[in-house]
């Protein structure tokens, strides 16, 4: 059943349109993810939806009788009940409902009623119908309910009683979620639910909202969660959105191939019409072929012309560069306690090392202390206990995901030339410019920037700093896909060290290679990237189970275990061996593009007589047939050597 219909909607601000032609449906049980770049207009589409905003052009049709929640990006819960009085409210029906048992309990109790007249025996008939109708609305359970999802977002009984505007920002964002789950409306549109969830709390939601009852619309920059979660993209690009039918995995496969075929029916008809065009230039004025010089000119005319597949605005561009190297010993973490009292510790028994080179993800609940102990690290705060070892020639370049390191009252062209005062006023803005801040946007006050923007200045300055360990705290919080992905690639170019904090498991899968696990009572190390974290704990999960097994049924479980822990190498070593090929394919893709751009300008008629220009094209051109044949034989070899792999260890 069609849950939601939106056609032909736009929205425009004065000649500026942010968005036109846009186009969605949404059937029952739907699980639809909204993705698409920082500014591109989804919360904006979500708000039209909701019914919050009208469209400018265009209808959305909501089908009758449909209930629709919506929670805005970062919405706290605003409300002066306490927090279990704020959950009972959604279930205020199953309330009256026990109300009314209660009292036709009381009526059938009562010693002075006559048990044989017709009187009672309707009240009885409303008893056994209040009853049914309560049991069917949950009225057995709803209590459970509500300690369960408060549960799962680490609201335990001694919290019940509190009031909701005593807890945080993000503890009441959490509250207002929660409450929305409860009540469970036919399309529940989510923007950004993600933020302030810890890794356990992301893996409960993922499970509930597979489950849930209605529809769910999501925009999220977790890709992660959008791969266990969505059936269904939609992509909001060059002003407009397109449809994926899938996970957000299958969405970038199917837009990859998209503009690959768009990009070879572009340069297919660019070659038939310099064809046309040639053949008209050069019969037109001869009398022997000019009607046929007339009919080529008249194909050209009729023709729909394809425009050349686009993406959205450029990508920020990110390098990482030490100016030095360090030594191979670069953090050494020894029976640490961390925290603001010692007598209340956050965590203690913390025990991990950092080699150069490495990058090393730490995971744990909220409130652990994750922040904290990176902050003790760089002698922020005072340890409780234990020692820190900085090891030699290190130099270290923290990203504080607060950015208190900003200030509000400088432009964002002083806030990174005050502290490189002898670099070229045009070098600052060129680098400025490759974090996406061009023209007037030099001259902003930090205060009036958004998340995103104030991260990637951040990133900016960490990136003229030229230190050979970086320290991240949540690194990709307030980026969007595009922007997470170019870090990625920055973090795996690198040559130093990274230890960094995170919950964004995609983030965590494509640059750890070690993982430190956080709890109060200590930490935990696991070898590899989060999917290798979570087959290491299904293993030692497995070993547990096994030892209360019988004699014969333990070596069945140790070979699976070890077969487990043997195919998940495989895979990791096969996912390594694919990266490779497909970073080649799609650097050798560029070069192509590029050398397709100066093949069409060497065509060009203004070009045709100027030596010069050609020559100095050619020598262009050359050089990008060079690098494209080096690239081939690397992809070749890369190629060989996956097809080799899979064959030895029987992958496909």
């Amino acid at each position: 059943m069609l849950v939601l219909q939106v056609q032909q909607v736009a929205r425009r601000f004065g000649a500026d349109t942010l968005f036109e032609h846009v186009s969605m449906t949404i059937e029952d049980h739907g699980r639809v993810g909204l993705v698409g770049r920082n500014g591109a207009g989804k919360s904006t589409l979500l708000k039209i939806i909701a019914g919050i905003n009208d469209p400018d052009e265009g209808t959305v049709s909501v089908a009758k009788g449909m209930t629709i929640g919506y929670l805005p990006q970062d919405a706290g819960l605003d409300s002066d009940n306490t927090v279990w009085d704020e959950m009972l409210t959604v279930f205020a029906a199953q309330q009256q409902q026990e109300r009314q048992l209660r009292e036709l309990e009381q009526q059938i109790a009562d010693p002075t009623a006559d048990h044989q007249t017709d009187a009672y025996k309707r009240l009885l008939n409303a008893y056994d119908q209040t009853q049914h109708d309560f049991e069917a609305n949950n009225g057995y359970g709803y209590q459970a309910s509500i300690r369960g999802v408060l549960h799962a977002f680490h609201f335990d009984e001694s919290t019940f009683q509190r009031n909701v505007m005593s807890f945080s920002g993000g503890q009441k964002t959490q509250l207002a979620l929660a409450k929305y789950l409860l009540q469970q409306p036919d399309l529940l549109i989510l923007d950004e639910p993600t933020n302030h969830l810890d890794i356990e709390t992301l893996s409960w939601l993922e499970d509930y909202l597979k489950g849930y009852p209605g529809a769910v619309l999501i925009v999220s920059h977790d890709r992660y969660f959008l791969d266990h979660v969505v059936q269904d993209v939609f992509d909001m690009n060059q002003h407009t959105l397109t449809h994926y039918h899938g996970n957000y995995s299958a969405y970038l496969t199917q837009k990859a191939e998209r503009i690959k075929t768009e990009q070879r029916a572009f340069e297919k008809q660019q070659t038939q019409i310099n064809a046309l065009e040639d053949f008209v230039n050069r019969n037109i004025v001869r009398a022997s072929t000019t009607k046929r010089a007339q009919s080529r000119r008249k194909q050209l005319e009729k023709m729909d012309r394809l425009e050349a597949p686009k993406d959205d605005d450029q990508s920020i561009r990110i390098r990482f560069t030490p100016d030095s190297e360090s030594g191979k010993e670069v953090l050494n973490v020894d029976n640490v306690s961390i925290g603001y009292e010692s007598d209340h510790p956050l965590a203690t028994n913390v025990n991990f090392h950092v080699v150069k080179q490495h990058v090393v993800g730490i995971i744990g609940p909220n409130g652990v202390g994750k922040s904290t102990l990176l902050k003790s690290i760089l002698h922020q705060l005072p340890l409780l206990a234990g020692t820190v070892k900085i090891g030699g020639s290190v130099t270290i370049g923290y990203y504080d995901q607060e950015q208190a390191v900003l200030h509000d009252e400088k432009t964002v062209l002083k806030e990174v030339w005050d502290e490189h005062p002898t670099m070229p006023e045009r070098d600052v803005r060129t680098l400025l410019g490759s974090f996406l801040f061009t023209g007037d946007d030099v001259a902003k006050p930090v205060h009036n920037l958004s998340g995103g923007e104030r991260a990637r200045l951040s990133l900016t300055k960490l990136s003229l700093d030229h230190d050979n360990f970086l320290i991240l705290d949540e690194p990709t919080n307030h980026l969007d896909i595009d922007s997470r992905e170019v870090l990625e690639e920055a973090l795996n170019n690198f040559m130093g060290t990274v230890l960094f904090v995170s919950h964004d498991r995609y983030f965590i899968n494509q640059v750890a290679t070690e993982i430190v696990e956080l709890s109060a009572s200590g930490t935990q190390w696991f070898e590899g990237d989060y999917d290798d974290y979570q087959a290491e704990l299904a293993k030692r999960s497995a070993a547990a189970d096994a030892e209360h097994h019988e004699t014969e049924s333990d070596s069945s479980a140790t070979a699976n275990i070890s077969n487990y822990a043997a195919n998940k190498a495989e895979q990791r070593e096969q996912r390594k061996l694919q990266r490779a090929v497909d970073e080649l394919e799609t650097q050798i893709d560029d070069l192509d593009q590029q050398s397709q751009t100066i093949t069409e300008a060497m065509q060009a008629p203004e070009n045709a007589s100027d030596i010069g220009k050609l020559t100095d094209l050619q020598h262009q051109l050359d050089d990008l047939d060079a690098q494209s044949d080096s690239l081939s034989e690397k992809w070749a070899a890369a190629g060989e050597a996956l097809e080799a792999y899979n064959n030895d260890h029987h992958l496909h």
